[in-house]
């Protein structure tokens, strides 16, 4: 049995929703066809989680190897350590990369698109990181316990950390469709 077979199996349908729904909203694709076409609401916020996703996923990926990097740690745990950079440099990432997405939508400048890129992307990002600490939790005090703990060196962490982005992909899902509809989250 080939344990990647699952993974692979998901790109197609990833790369589908691209053709679908993400690549009509290019200038390329508009040029040559005309308007892009409505996607359906579950589409919609689907893409805003995984805007969301981008900066969380790149965050944590950069400040977990930092802190595994530097041996930091707080009361005596690691993971601890982990969650504050993780979040911090999450929310950084995240409301940089919602600031390119809501300013030019609507014509804002550094200073009100920064607010409202920060308003857009604050809940989504906690969300997220809510589901996905939760996992980490899990894999360092449930599943790997010191002192086995897993670490950023290893493969099987990264496994761990991809089933706690899905996770976080799932709880950030009810905020981000909640900020669209509200029009705090442009619907991209």
């Amino acid at each position: 049995m080939d344990p990647g077979r699952h993974l692979r199996a998901g790109l197609p349908a990833a790369v589908a929703a691209y053709r679908k729904w993400g690549r009509p909203k290019s200038h390329r694709w508009q040029h040559e066809h005309g308007d892009a076409p409505g996607k359906p609401g579950y589409a919609v916020t689907a893409t805003g989680v995984s805007h969301c996703g981008a900066g969380c996923t790149l965050g944590d990926i950069i400040a977990e190897f930092a802190v595994f990097g530097l041996g930091l740690s707080l009361a005596g745990e690691s993971v601890y350590a982990a969650y504050i950079g993780d979040y911090l440099l999450a929310l950084a990432l995240g409301i940089v990369f919602q600031y390119f997405a809501i300013a030019p939508m609507r014509g804002l400048g550094v200073r009100k698109g920064l607010v409202q890129a920060a308003k857009a992307d604050f809940l989504s990002l906690t969300a997220f990181e809510v589901g996905l600490f939760g996992w980490m939790a899990l894999m360092s005090f449930v599943f790997f316990p010191a002192p086995h703990h897993l670490h950023p060196d290893h493969p099987v962490y990264w496994l761990g950390m991809q089933i706690g982005m899905i996770i976080g992909f799932c709880t950030a899902w009810p905020v981000n469709s909640w900020l669209i509809e509200r029009g705090i989250k442009e619907a991209m």
